[in-house]
């Protein structure tokens, strides 16, 4: 357990960090054009870190004690098929926690 000076500390560290990391972007070149390249490798950001932080959620979740469960399952697969179907985010995240919320309701 990290005492309160010491969290304080590493909360305004990681805060002068992040603070750091955006700055470089928006700062420093926020101003300047920047080429087509890295526009083009920023575009897919989203799309890289989301299946990263949903992934585990869905194959080891907390909720079932890292155990695979169907909902879950089922939620991810519908969201991942409206969404390269429909090509929209909202439709696909909302079809997907609807898919999750109704095969909790029927398990529970």
């Amino acid at each position: 357990m990290i005492d309160g000076p010491a969290l304080w500390l590493f909360i305004a560290a990681l805060g002068a960090g992040t603070f750091a990391l955006r700055f470089v972007f928006l700062g420093l070149i926020g101003d300047r054009p920047l080429p087509a390249w890295l526009l083009r490798h920023l575009r897919y950001t989203a799309v890289a870190v989301l299946p990263g932080l949903v992934a585990p959620l869905v194959v080891w979740p907390a909720a079932t004690g890292g155990t695979l469960d169907a909902p879950r399952m089922a939620a991810a697969l519908v969201t991942l098929g409206l969404g390269y179907t429909t090509r929209n985010v909202i439709l696909a995240i909302s079809g997907g926690a609807i898919t999750l919320f109704a095969g909790l309701a029927l398990l529970g």
